[in-house]
């Protein structure tokens, strides 16, 4: 069945959102401490702030920043004939740096407007990681070719969804691998974050799970420096059909703070749980280690598979950003609008 409907988009990233809402609370936490807090289960709930809705970290806020920069490069592609979309999301990303209290770069002065600037609530600064941070904050553009540093940390694959949702499969995990490695360097990196948007690619175009993921599995081997992110997606494969308890599972395939682990982690639960995505998400929560991040991709993983309708309404009522998730992912879906609203919100 060709998935490539609207509700599958939104599904994306608005699951996406709940699976990092999610996992926030308990991110620095051991497993023995989610448990000693939350109950044996673990956490179940989405937290509530003050204000009374689930606070996203920055996972969420940067992955709205890649999908603004991929549909201004579409903008700059149709009104200039002209397209780079690794510098157009560089350039979100600078943007999305403002936004984390770091001053305005001066040879950059003309790209700081659009419409996610204007949004105070993406002014909260939520754990933004270093890795980014440096990187971005060095102004320099990092390629695949002319890497910046050797991080590999989850950071670069946390934030591709709409690249996968944008984009046809080859071209998604080309331009995925590109957007990590403007921060992330190390092929695992960069490479991971290209399997995830090639994956998300795949479910769009009507696979169903476990094909998708084997058919990733040997898009990477076409890669140089595939290994690892390999060989612990092939894990996740095949840790499904041990039947092991989720926790015992995802223990083996580490903790998710460098990004074939955080892959690897959100494929299990995809894959295990890939008709409940309730199930799914408390699964990649609940274990030692990055669990924002780990939650945050199974939710665009199976967000994108399930849809936006099997995502649990209570959950969805609450999560912050709620409307402007849904509005990129509309614009992701449609392509370029040749209306004044749309370009407001993509200036070329």
């Amino acid at each position: 069945m060709m998935k490539r409907k609207l509700e599958h988009f939104q599904g994306c990233l608005v699951g996406g959102a709940i699976g990092d809402a999610l996992g926030r609370p308990v991110e620095f936490l051991k497993l023995y401490e989610i448990v000693r807090h939350y109950g044996a289960e673990g956490v179940q709930d989405l937290p509530l702030s003050a204000a009374g809705v689930a606070e996203v970290t920055d996972d969420t806020q940067m992955t709205l920043f890649t999908a603004e920069g991929i549909l201004r490069a579409e903008a700059r592609a149709v009104e200039r004939g002209e397209c780079h979309p690794p510098s157009m999301v560089f350039f979100a990303y600078q943007r999305w740096l403002h936004t984390q209290g770091y001053p305005k770069k001066d040879e950059y002065a003309w790209i700081y407007d659009g419409w996610l600037l204007q949004l105070k609530e993406m002014y909260a600064r939520r754990g933004p990681g270093n890795t980014c941070l440096s990187a971005l904050s060095s102004g320099k553009q990092g390629s695949i070719s002319e890497p910046l540093n050797n991080s590999k940390g989850c950071g670069g694959v946390m934030r591709v969804a709409p690249a996968g949702l944008f984009y046809r499969k080859e071209r998604a995990f080309e331009m995925a691998a590109e957007f990590a490695a403007l921060t992330h360097g190390h092929p695992s990196g960069y490479l991971s974050a290209g399997a995830l948007a090639y994956l998300i690619a795949l479910i769009i175009e009507g696979l169903d799970m476990e094909p998708a993921l084997l058919r990733t599995v040997a898009e990477l081997e076409r890669h140089p420096g595939h290994e690892e992110c390999k060989q612990l997606l092939q894990q996740a494969i095949a840790l499904v059909q041990q039947d092991l308890p989720d926790v015992v599972a995802i223990a083996t395939l580490g903790q998710g703070w460098v990004a074939e682990e955080a892959l690897a982690i959100a494929a299990y639960c995809a894959l295990r749980h890939q008709d409940n995505f309730k199930k799914a998400i408390i699964a990649a929560v609940n274990h030692d280690g990055d669990s924002d991040s780990t939650g945050a991709i199974t939710g665009n993983i199976l967000g994108a598979y399930l849809g936006l309708s099997t995502i649990p309404a209570e959950w969805m009522a609450r999560v912050e950003l709620k409307e402007v998730l849904l509005q990129i992912a509309g614009d992701l879906f449609t392509g370029y609008q040749d209306s004044q609203e749309w370009r407001n919100r993509y200036p070329g």
